[in-house]
């Protein structure tokens, strides 16, 4: 049976498939749509992180595939609708590279907070700015989670250890849930009001897309910083460099976009955009965390394969 890899991954999780097996590692084919289609003629299995757009056309020019093992956790490059109608299964990565996106948000939050780590030119200009560059700390102040899933979750636990408080959103969530004890729960405006830090934990979906515009971000506390380690439609690119310029915003950081791998005309609106952090969607892709995607996502292909040909 073939399998086709078309984004990079751990490749030693690859030899879990035995012999009868074919697997086609190739993460250039992302890139290369026809010949993708082309390759997939005959596979049964197909891996892909988000950028492979698997569609009707995909499926059309894959009538043996049986399985989609997707390395993370967002469907949007996926039309689950199309795959149910044709019985492909969508298996992604649940809760494998958690860890890795929760250290980032709170890694790059507390940067963001201290506003020490640019100083590199100005040090050896001979400059001493010791007066601009003093920042603050993250103990008591407040982190917003708009999403309380997993991951939303994972951050929580460790801004509690750092002495901040957490409320979040999540209207998905009961109010009854256990996850919300010594959080508290909110409605998305006062959210923004609240949040020192507001971090973003949501799927790309037509309620969210363009959830945090120029509105809520004028809704946000002053000088507060905004982390999106979601999806890049969720936030409005322009509107937040333009707050950003204009100081209503301390900070910002987004490792994902609109436009994907970003180009130099998307990068473009962040031009001369300061306190902002620019990261090629890497949140959840360190090399513990690639390393454990990769096999559930190995995992989760061969028991769907195994199920279906049992």
């Amino acid at each position: 049976m073939k399998i086709v890899v078309s984004e990079f991954m751990d490749r030693s999780a690859l030899t879990r498939f035995g012999a009868e097996y074919s697997v086609l590692y190739d993460p250039a084919l992302v890139d290369d749509r026809d010949r993708l289609l082309a390759e997939l003629a005959d596979a049964r299995g197909l891996i892909v992180r988000n950028r492979t757009v698997v569609d009707a056309p995909l499926l059309a020019a894959a009538p043996a595939l049986r399985v989609v093992g997707r390395l993370g956790v967002g469907l949007d490059n996926i039309d689950l609708l199309a795959c149910a109608e044709r019985g492909v299964k969508v298996r992604p990565a649940t809760g494998a590279n958690t860890l890795s996106v929760a250290e980032y948000v709170i890694g790059t939050m507390l940067v963001l907070l201290r506003g020490a780590y640019g100083l590199n030119h100005a040090m050896l200009r001979g400059d001493w700015p010791r007066e601009t560059a003093s920042g603050a700390e993250a103990a008591g102040r407040c982190l917003g989670l708009v999403g309380f899933g997993e991951i939303g979750r994972a951050v929580a636990h460790r801004a509690r250890a750092l002495g901040m408080s957490v409320a979040a959103h999540d209207p998905f969530l009961p109010a009854d849930d256990p996850a919300w004890n010594g959080v508290r729960r909110c409605g998305f405006d006062e959210l923004l009001g609240r949040a020192d830090v507001l971090s973003l934990h949501v799927p790309l979906t037509e309620e969210t897309w363009g959830l945090i515009d120029e509105k809520a971000l004028g809704a946000m506390r002053p000088r507060a910083i905004l982390i999106n380690t979601a999806r890049g439609g969720v936030v409005d690119e322009a509107a937040l460099a333009s707050a950003l310029r204009l100081g209503r915003l301390g900070g910002a950081a987004l490792d994902v976009f609109v436009t994907e791998p970003l180009t130099e005309q998307a990068a473009a609106v962040f031009a001369g955009t300061p306190n902002l952090i620019l990261t090629p969607h890497v949140a959840g892709v360190t090399g513990e965390g690639n390393g454990r995607v990769s096999a559930v996502t190995v995992g989760n292909v061969l028991r769907e394969l195994e199920h279906v040909d049992a």
